[in-house]
């Protein structure tokens, strides 16, 4: 079998693995459709050790009927690809009306498949699940990303290649308008020419300054379950078509312009912006039910601004940012950088967050970040300083004041 595995890893680096096509149909009407190549690194335990198997997405795969959904009002659509003995790839989507998105990545695989994961310590069907993975597109455009991406999901990684998707279609083949992912721009970006031109240099942008903080809140059935306050600054890599080449921008979120909406879980949250259709920011909280901890461990920008060549999409599920306790809000008033990715890192500006255990509509007692602490200590630290100066220079006057007293004693 580690043969076989070998094998199988080999052809997939190779680019052997051949795309399978996929559709979601209601009548006679196509709602989803996508052409891709996908393999799935998974490990698991098997005897006394943890073994990793590469499986790819076989042309045997078909779509389960039962499962999958065009959608409807109070539905996601949904796609899900069976194969194997009970292995299935699942993708949920939804849109905020001017673009659509992968809501959901879901891998299940069943480790009783003894010729997929020998000699396994277990026969349980495993589910891992990853949200706001970052594939989205325009509406009544195709999503398309030829490079290579990965995908972590708890244990196991997927990997899409030669991805064509398109979800909310109007018709029932793919689009031949394309939104392309920002791995394909970066590997067919134009080189740079040779020839001599006169050329104006583009002005430098100017800093946008401080943001403005704004107040955004998520409702669990008419009750707010989530709030938070913040000024927020996005600073992202992408090829500008105005320079012909790559820039790093800098671009405040306006609050006034910005809706906010999400979802509130037992131990997951979500607080989704959407600023005027061009820009979406979703925060992904988790908590751990056991030691009562939470933190902000994802985090997922969409946007496609006048000067961008398409979309552009950035998202990171393993953060750890935010951390404090269930009961407490989290406040971070100094201005802190948040890395999410190479191209995309978030600046924060008098925040107080709380995804969890919201009462009367108001923050619990804040937990301060750690740069707020150290912004405390200096002030504290310079009175103390600057009393031990005075103490010194009180005992110095002290005793220089005794010795002159002394200098005039009768002898």
């Amino acid at each position: 079998m580690k043969v076989v595995a070998f094998v199988v890893a080999w052809f997939a680096v190779l680019g052997y693995i051949q795309a399978v096509t996929l559709e979601v149909n209601k009548g006679n009407s196509t709602c989803i459709k996508a052409k891709l190549s996908a393999l799935f690194s998974i490990s698991y335990k098997a005897s006394s050790t943890t073994r990793t198997v590469q499986v790819p997405l076989p042309n045997s795969t078909t779509v389960d009927k039962g499962s999958s959904s065009c959608g409807t009002n109070s539905s996601s659509p949904w796609l899900v690809a069976v194969f194997g003995p009970g292995h299935a790839l699942g993708l949920s989507f939804s849109t905020n009306g001017s673009q659509y998105s992968v809501a959901n990545l879901t891998l299940k695989y069943n480790l009783s498949d003894t010729s997929t994961f020998p000699e396994a310590n277990s026969s349980d069907v495993v589910t891992v699940v990853s949200s706001s993975v970052g594939i989205w597109a325009t509406v009544n455009t195709t999503y398309r990303c030829l490079t290579t991406t990965n995908f972590p999901l708890g244990g196991a990684t997927v990997t899409f290649s030669d991805m064509r998707l398109e979800a909310y279609m109007p018709g029932n083949d793919l689009s031949p308008t394309e939104s392309v992912c920002m791995a394909d721009k970066a590997s067919t970006a134009a080189p740079p020419t040779t020839a001599r031109t006169t050329t104006t240099a583009a002005p430098s942008p100017t800093p946008p300054g401080t943001p403005e903080r704004g107040n955004y809140s998520v409702k669990n059935n008419g009750t707010i379950c989530l709030l938070a306050q913040m000024g927020l600054q996005l600073n992202v890599s992408y090829f500008s078509q105005l320079q012909n080449k790559t820039v790093r921008d800098v671009v405040n979120l306006n609050p006034n312009l910005t809706t906010s909406s999400g979802s509130c879980e037992a131990s997951s949250a979500t607080l989704a912006l959407s600023q005027e259709g061009t820009t979406t920011l979703n925060f992904n909280f988790t908590l751990n039910s056991t030691s009562n901890k939470y933190h902000l461990s994802g985090i997922t920008l969409f946007t496609n601004w006048s000067d961008m060549t398409g979309p552009f999409s950035a998202s990171n599920t393993s953060l750890n940012y935010m951390r404090s306790t269930l009961g407490r809000s989290y406040m971070c008033n100094a201005e802190q950088t948040l890395d999410v990715v190479p191209a995309f890192s978030l600046n924060t500006f008098r925040l107080q967050v709380q995804p969890f255990g919201v009462t009367t509509n108001q923050f619990a007692t804040a937990e301060e970040c750690q740069l707020d602490q150290d912004q405390m200590l200096i002030p504290i630290i310079v009175g103390a300083a600057l009393a031990g100066l005075v103490l010194i220079v009180l005992i110095a006057y002290l005793i220089g004041r005794k010795r002159s007293h002394a200098g005039y004693q009768t002898i």
